[in-house]
């Protein structure tokens, strides 16, 4: 890889770590149910008016639609409201890439090899050590959330995979692009029967004024910024490398996150959190990155962990 390319990664890094603080601000000030649907429906009408279909079947833009922007952004967005710190966030919602690894064995009937298990009990120990250390600092709950969202992102990945073994032709960028046209009108709905049919709305209306424009920021940072740029700087580097070279700048991103959020939020990680997290991100390189070959195989498990921002390919890209 090229100093210029590792120099992209990094900044893809820096991008999507720095994400978690934009949702943080967009919290703070829309409901979170209404703000995942906001945040999807700013790219769904450019991409259905101005980006083709991908040549596959819409089955898998569903799955892969529902289980990268419903289920991910439901429980994170929720997990973050209720009281999961920004900087964990961004390192739990890792649980993704073995999550990944372990429905494509169940699911799709790929190989594993003995090291992936090994990374994926590795990765469990992580998050267990992490579960144990909030719910004895506060509550365990926010990080069951953030693990659903990554569960949630796994199945994404798996509805990516699918979409990628059918035809050869498909844009990333396009068939990611083509999936946030499945969340809006759902979160909007759950937003209605949830936080109120109009609270969103009164949200929306205000963040045009002063004191909401670090809102309307935030919105277009996750939107833009995070998941056109970043998705697609990763989408080049996918193009040029194999996703096994690839795939270990995505693990970097909870660095930037819990980075960024002790020096912006003011946030400070206990140490077991930080040890576990540390497990984590071993366990999860493990199950990730193998062989070459093995990286093809799986090629859609790191791109578990680029969506943490928003975004995901189908030979990845997000987090």
């Amino acid at each position: 890889m090229t100093n210029r390319d590792r120099l992209l990664g990094l900044t893809v890094v820096l991008l999507w770590g720095l994400n978690f603080l934009a949702i943080r601000v967009g919290l703070d000030h829309f409901p979170p149910f209404f703000f995942a649907g906001l945040r999807f429906a700013v790219l769904a009408v450019p991409a259905l008016l101005f980006i083709p279909r991908p040549p596959v079947r819409m089955r898998w833009i569903l799955l892969y639609g529902t289980g990268f922007g419903i289920l991910q952004f439901a429980f994170l967005f929720t997990a973050m409201r209720v009281g999961m710190p920004t900087g964990l966030a961004s390192l739990v919602l890792q649980s993704s890439a073995p999550f990944t690894v372990a429905l494509g064995t169940l699911l799709l009937r790929e190989r594993i090899r003995p090291v992936q298990i090994a990374g994926l009990v590795v990765a469990v120990a992580g998050m267990a050590v992490i579960g144990w250390d909030r719910l004895e600092h506060a509550t365990l709950l926010p990080v069951l959330l953030t693990l659903a969202g990554g569960l949630g992102w796994a199945f994404g990945n798996i509805g990516a995979r699918l979409a990628g073994t059918e035809s050869t032709g498909v844009n990333p960028l396009h068939l990611m692009l083509w999936t946030t046209a499945i969340p809006p009108l759902p979160f909007f709905a759950l937003s209605a029967f949830a936080e109120g049919p109009i609270t969103g709305l009164h949200a929306l209306a205000d963040s045009f004024s002063l004191a909401g424009l670090p809102a309307l920021a935030a919105l277009a940072y996750i939107a833009v910024v995070a998941t056109v740029v970043g998705t697609g700087l990763w989408t080049v580097l996918m193009s040029r490398y194999p996703a096994g070279m690839v795939a270990p700048f995505s693990l970097l991103v909870p660095v930037v996150g819990i980075a960024a959020a002790w020096a912006f939020l003011r946030e400070t990680p206990t140490l077991m959190s930080l040890v576990g997290g540390g497990v984590v991100i071993t366990g999860a390189f493990a199950a990730t990155v193998n062989t070459p070959r093995a990286a093809r195989a799986n090629v859609a498990a790191p791109a578990a962990t680029a969506a943490l921002v928003g975004v995901s390919r189908p030979g990845q890209p997000e987090h």
